[in-house]
């Protein structure tokens, strides 16, 4: 995509309920996660280590800015979407990370989130307790 004569590579990553929207502009390898560093935004290091992780395997961790607004979810959620998204974001930069992205599985959308409450019921399954009289 470009504007204003900057170009750039989009990608939404999903995880849970938490969307990141990325974009990859080239640069140095800062990375703005909702205009904060990322060591602001993600202290831990497994989170930073998840999403380093798409860069790390494609050998571009200093070629690319990534910018990304991430909202909804948890922490974990949230570095699995940013994740998700910059892996998205690669492909659609160069289509030649395919096959080294889909190796380490982090083109695949980890669909699993929460069942919804349905009614009579207390949560998802949990059903009020029998009473015989």
């Amino acid at each position: 995509m470009t504007t204003q004569g900057e170009s750039y590579y989009y990608g939404t990553g999903r995880r849970k309920t938490a969307v990141a929207r990325v974009r990859l502009v080239p640069g140095n390898g800062a990375i703005l996660v909702n205009g904060k560093t990322l060591a602001v935004a993600f202290p831990s290091p497994i989170h930073k280590s998840q999403i380093l992780n798409p860069l790390r395997v494609s050998n571009v961790i200093n070629k690319f800015n990534v910018v990304v607004k991430v909202s909804g979810g948890g922490v974990s959620g949230q570095a699995g979407a940013i994740s998700h998204g910059i892996s998205r974001a690669l492909l659609e930069a160069d289509p030649t990370y395919r096959g080294q992205l889909k190796k380490q599985g982090l083109l695949t959308r980890d669909s699993r989130m929460k069942e919804r409450k349905k009614y009579g019921l207390k949560r998802a399954r949990k059903a009020p307790q029998y009473t015989k009289r």
